[in-house]
Parts: C-alpha cells; sequence; structure tokens
C-alpha cells in the first residue's frame, strides 16, 4: 500500500441535469424501486418472455397498483418487466453475440465531434458526451455497438445470426413502437428508456447502462440483493449482536467503545468485505460465516476509531445528530475509546480461526493501511498549523489518503477471507465443484486457488484509490459550506471546492479566498456570499465533474478483473455507493410530429 502521488484520470462527460419526461418518474430512487417491484412481480408470477403487448399493459398496471405509482408510469413499467422476463435469457448470451443500441440523442449536440454514415454517428472519442466511455467498454467487453437509429443494419445482424440479444438506450416512445416487431420476433432484449424524448441532449440512468452491459450468467451474484445484504451487514452493529460476535464487555470503557461503534453511520466499509467474500467464495448460498462476520467488524472499529480521533482534531461537538464522543466524556477518555477500537480490530484479525499465514497478512493489510490514514490526515493537521491556500491536486492527494486506505483494507480483507474460505472448503471429503469445465480449461470466474490473491490485489488497489477519491468528493460538495457556517474560519478544512475556487478566481475575488484559505481575521464573507462566489466561479461544477471523473475511474478499474461474480458486484456496489431490437426511423418521424404539433398550436 504505498503512497501514490494523485492523477487526474481521463476526463468524463459533465454531467447534464434535466427534467424528465411526463411517463418517466422524476425521481432515480423511485424508478429503482420500480424495478425492484417489477422484479419481485416477475418472479411470484412466473412471467415469461415474450408477452403480447396488451398483456404486458395489464401486468404493468398491477404493478402500479402495488406500487402506488401514477398511471402515467404505465409505459415505463411495462419496458421493466419485459427487462426482468429477458433478464436471465440476455445474461447467458455471450458478450460477443449482443448488440449495444445506443441513441444519436445522447450527445452533447453543441460540442460533438462526431459524424454521420451510413450505419449512424461515427464517435470521434472527444468526450464530450457519455457514448464514449459506453461504447469503448463494451466495445472491450466483445459487443458489437451501434449509435443509430437502427432499422435495416440491425435486422440484417439478426437474420445473419450475428447478434443473440439487444441491448436498447431509446426513449420510450421509440420502444413502445419497437415492442411488437421485438415480441414477434421473441428477439431476447433489455431496454433502459431515456429520461427524456425531445431527441437532443437527453440523459439516462447511467448506472442502469452499465449494470446491463455487464450482466453476464457467469456472474453467480447478480441476482444478490445488495440491499439485503447492507441490511444483514448493519444489523450486526448493535450491543446484542456485537457481544454475540465477540463475547460480553469487559469494564465500563468498553461499554462505551461498543455504544459508539452501535451508532450511526452507512457501514460502506464492513459491507465492502462482506460483499467481496461472497462474489469470490465457492458456496454463496451459504450463511455468512462468524469469522467474516468480525473482520467486518474490525473494519468498522477501525473507521469509528478515525471518527472519534476526526472529531477531536477538527473540535467538532456533533455526530450523527448527537453530541461527539469527546464533547459527551471528555478528550482524554475518547482518545482512549479510539485506541481501544484500533486494538480491538487488531484483535478480532489476530484471534481468528484463519491459518497463521493469513492471519499475518490481514494484520499487515491493515497496519499498512491504517499507517496511510495517519499520514491524510497528518497533510490536513500540518496544513492546519500553517493554513495556506491548496492547490485542487493537494486537497485531492488528501482526499485519496484519507479515504481510500479503509475501503482498499475492506476490499482486500475480504478477498483474504473469500481465499481462506474457498482452500478449507475445497479441502474437505464431500467438497464438489460448484462450476465444472470441460477437461483441460480453466475456469478463471472461480479461480481462487492460493496466489488468487496476488492477481485480485493490484485492481482492488487501483479501484479503492479512484472509489476513495471520488467519496471524498462528494462529501466536500455535500458540506463544504457547512464546515463554515455557523462556524467562522477556525472549522475551515481543506475543501476541493474552495481550492478550484482559488484557483479560478482573480482580483477581489482572488484576495478574498486566499485570506479565507490563511484564516486571516479581517477576511469578512458570509456563508451565502462564499456559496454565491463559488457558483460564479461554477467550482461546484468542476467538482462534480471530478466525483464523475473519479467515479469513472473506478469503473474502468475493474476491467482488470478476471472474476466475473466480483467485477458484477462491485460495479452494482458503485451505483449503490453513489445512489445508478429492430429500431426503425421513429425519431425522427417523432421529433417532425411533435414540431409540427408545436406549429399547429402555436398563435397565428
Amino acid at each position: 500500500m504505498a503512497d501514490l502521488a494523485i492523477i487526474i484520470p481521463r476526463h468524463v462527460a459533465q454531467h447534464r441535469t434535466r427534467e424528465t419526461a411526463d411517463g418517466i418518474p422524476p425521481v432515480a430512487a423511485t424508478r429503482f424501486r420500480l424495478r425492484n417491484i417489477a422484479r419481485e412481480y416477475v418472479a411470484e408470477f412466473k412471467l415469461v418472455a415474450p408477452l403480447p403487448a396488451e398483456e404486458l399493459t395489464r401486468h404493468a398496471t398491477n404493478v402500479l397498483a402495488r406500487a402506488g405509482g401514477e398511471e402515467a408510469w404505465r409505459d415505463f413499467v411495462a419496458v421493466l418487466l419485459n427487462n426482468e422476463m429477458w433478464r436471465d435469457t440476455v445474461a447467458a448470451v455471450p458478450y460477443n453475440r449482443r448488440l449495444l443500441l445506443l441513441p444519436k440523442c445522447l450527445r452533447n449536440e453543441a460540442d460533438c465531434k462526431g459524424y454521420f454514415d451510413e450505419f449512424g454517428l461515427v464517435c470521434q472519442q472527444c468526450g464530450a458526451c457519455a457514448i464514449r466511455d459506453l461504447q469503448e467498454e463494451a466495445e472491450k467487453l466483445g459487443y458489437a455497438v451501434m449509435v443509430a437509429e437502427g432499422s435495416q443494419i440491425v435486422t440484417s445482424l439478426l437474420q445473419a445470426g450475428r447478434i443473440d440479444a439487444i441491448l436498447g438506450v431509446s426513449c420510450l416512445n421509440v420502444l413502445r413502437k419497437a415492442y411488437p416487431y421485438m415480441e414477434a420476433g421473441a428477439i431476447p432484449g433489455l431496454a433502459i428508456p431515456l429520461l427524456q424524448d425531445d431527441c437532443q441532449n437527453t440523459t439516462v440512468d447511467m448506472d442502469w447502462v452499465w449494470e446491463y452491459i455487464t450482466l453476464s450468467s457467469d456472474d453467480q451474484t447478480h441476482r444478490l440483493d445488495l440491499g439485503a445484504l447492507r441490511h444483514e451487514v448493519e444489523s450486526w452493529f448493535t450491543r446484542e449482536s456485537i457481544e454475540t460476535l465477540v463475547g460480553p464487555a469487559e469494564g465500563e470503557t468498553e461499554v462505551i467503545a461498543r455504544d459508539w461503534l452501535a451508532k450511526g453511520g452507512k457501514r460502506w466499509r464492513p459491507f465492502l468485505t462482506v460483499a467481496v467474500f461472497q462474489a469470490l467464495r465457492d458456496d454463496p448460498e451459504a450463511p455468512i460465516p462468524p469469522e467474516v462476520c468480525r473482520a467486518a467488524l474490525a473494519i468498522e472499529c477501525f473507521h469509528k476509531a478515525s471518527l472519534i480521533h476526526d472529531d477531536i482534531e477538527d473540535n467538532d461537538s456533533e455526530r450523527y445528530g448527537e453530541r461527539t464522543l469527546h464533547a459527551a466524556y471528555g478528550v482524554p477518555v475518547a482518545l482512549n475509546i479510539g485506541d481501544l477500537l484500533i486494538g480491538e480490530g487488531y484483535r478480532l484479525l489476530a484471534t481468528s480461526q484463519f491459518d497463521e499465514a493469513q492471519k499475518a497478512r490481514m494484520l499487515r493489510i491493515a497496519a499498512e493501511g491504517q499507517r496511510q490514514l495517519c499520514q491524510g490526515q497528518g497533510s490536513e493537521l500540518n496544513w492546519d498549523c500553517v493554513p495556506r491556500p491548496l492547490s485542487s491536486l493537494e486537497v485531492l492527494e488528501i482526499f485519496q489518503k484519507k479515504t481510500a486506505p479503509a475501503f482498499e483494507v475492506a476490499l482486500k480483507l475480504g478477498a483474504l477471507c473469500a481465499c481462506a474460505h474457498n482452500e478449507a472448503l475445497r479441502g474437505q471429503a464431500s467438497y464438489q465443484v460448484p462450476h465444472p469445465v470441460a477437461p483441460g480449461k480453466t475456469n478463471p470466474e472461480k479461480d481462487t486457488q492460493p496466489g488468487c490473491y496476488e492477481k485480485l490485489a493490484p485492481v482492488l488497489k487501483q479501484f479503492s484509490a479512484a472509489l476513495g477519491v471520488a467519496y471524498q468528493i462528494r462529501d466536500d460538495l455535500a458540506d463544504w459550506a457547512a464546515h463554515f457556517n455557523g462556524n467562522g474560519l477556525a472549522k475551515l478544512r481543506p475543501s476541493l471546492v474552495l481550492a478550484i475556487a482559488h484557483e479560478r478566481a482573480r482580483g477581489d475575488a482572488k484576495r478574498l479566498l486566499d485570506g479565507l484559505w490563511r484564516r486571516q481575521s479581517d477576511v469578512d464573507v458570509s456563508p451565502t456570499q462564499l456559496m454565491a462566489l463559488c457558483a460564479d466561479l461554477e467550482a461546484g461544477n468542476r467538482a462534480q465533474t471530478l466525483l464523475d471523473t473519479f467515479r469513472e475511474e473506478a469503473i474502468r478499474a475493474l476491467s482488470g478483473l478476471d472474476n466475473t461474480s466480483l467485477k458484477g458486484l462491485l460495479r452494482r456496489a458503485i451505483g449503490k455507493i453513489f445512489n445508478e431490437l429492430e429500431i426503425k426511423g421513429w425519431c425522427k418521424e417523432f421529433q417532425a410530429a411533435r414540431v409540427a404539433a408545436q406549429n399547429t398550436q402555436a398563435p397565428t
């Protein structure tokens, strides 16, 4: 876990925010909730594709009744139902037998460098929109990719037997008109509706597109309910569950430590440990072993200890809507509790049932992560002693050191637990290969023999570095102003938004931000004025672009994984953390019809 100099990944298209069309639920959480309900409905009634349009509509009406959704969303829900019926079929189709069909209206019309030929848009990889990244990653997997309104070339590919399934992105109007042809031909397909229907600069749920692009039956976790897994992990952090896992508390100090451990938090780090274990284990349907639960508990011990120390160093008085530990008990007690939790984390790893070599490796990974985290916090504390303007790169380096190591430790411990678990499992006389392969062949999807960790570690490191920075940028965007609001200069912390604003500012604005960074007492600016200044400099927009850039870098890092289950699960975890065909010339027809209607209604 050597020190990493921060490198800005390849630029990604700036996220566009637009209102959704009338037939699309406006909130992403609602769209994904409807998809989950549709999935449960298909499983309950054992629906099998293809269904006639009338029958599909009837089922969509039933799903809306269950969900309490609006009638205007019926076509959207019909798409969800059709997807769930075809999901497993498409998952079994090799990538090189699939077609990804993207609409040209996803492009940024003002900045697009592409041109059109007889087949559609020829992307010039300018990065002004999402098409480049989607096309590039899909083609790496083996997809045929078209950016077009479809028609003859799609039909010819199907008739020639070149493709067996279609993954399409389009507006509801086109999907509605395409359905009879897909249904009549029993063509396996998954569709992701565009969020707008005006055929220009449209947007789409990118997490959904990425999930479907990487969907594979080799991924034994693609039906794993990550929400349920997260709830299970959260259930381990009650006082009663902790006692069940590690025994009764010894004295008042340990009671305080466990109460703090059980307090609020997102539990992403222990969740990732367990998720990686589930993806790599040979028996994912079996209960999670207690040793893995204890490893996840150790991860949270390290994290909660760091929060105690951070709160002391930042002189914060509130966390989780309650008083911080040092505010409640005093600094000496809080420091001791933090140290106790660090020791408890190492004890849980050192006393696990894994063999000595495996335990030594786990302890080394945890120790290296602790060292990196302290270096990141040290950089911030050194700035606190002599405050000065930091560049955006310097802030990103602090972000990486403070956050990425914890994700890396969580992921690597999950991988080590799985490798150790599988090795023990394979040593049992009753063991059966879960995914047999032909003689003379190897199965990289379940390659968790000794040495598997060495293959995974570099990818998990790269993934963690990008994920950690993106995670910290998100937090910075959410609360950088809150650190200043009502707290004055003393609470100001290194912020990417403020670093970008300082780099972009000129004249009086530059001098004001310089004084703010240096905590000069004569700086006279309110939180509202500061936010307005940063908005004028588009500092938040640039920070959001960097968040998207590092998030996409984490996705790209997964291309180095051979294990489909782990790759698919981590891809879905990113969406969870950051809260993700025969097409005629209907786009042009629909657009022309809209224009004609507008002209008809226009006053004369």
